[in-house]
């Protein structure tokens, strides 16, 4: 499982400017199963991704696929753990781990 930190390198009118399509890439990893969660960091520097477990090569692919990446808009942080204790609704998630 990853927690994703994305470091806006460019100014906020240009990352407002290709939100709508990093918005499309993020509803696609979510159809295909890839995240469980996203959302902006306060104050507004980046944005925060939390995964399902996956081979780090594939997130990393995933994540070169982000329009922000490819426009050169953001950097990432990918920090990987084992997730020891869940929420119930995080149960499913948690089982796929130790799986």
């Amino acid at each position: 499982m990853y927690v994703v930190l994305l470091n806006y390198t460019a100014p906020i009118e240009e990352i407002d400017y290709a939100l709508p399509d990093h918005a499309e890439w993020l509803n696609r990893q979510y159809e295909h199963g890839h995240f469980l969660a996203s959302g902006r960091r306060n104050p507004r520097t980046g944005g925060v991704i939390i995964t399902r477990p996956m081979a780090r090569g594939k997130l990393d692919a995933i994540l070169a696929s982000d329009p922000f990446c490819a426009k050169h808009l953001a950097n990432y942080e990918v920090i990987e753990f084992s997730p020891t204790k869940t929420a119930p609704e995080l149960r499913l998630v948690n089982e796929a781990v130790h799986h």
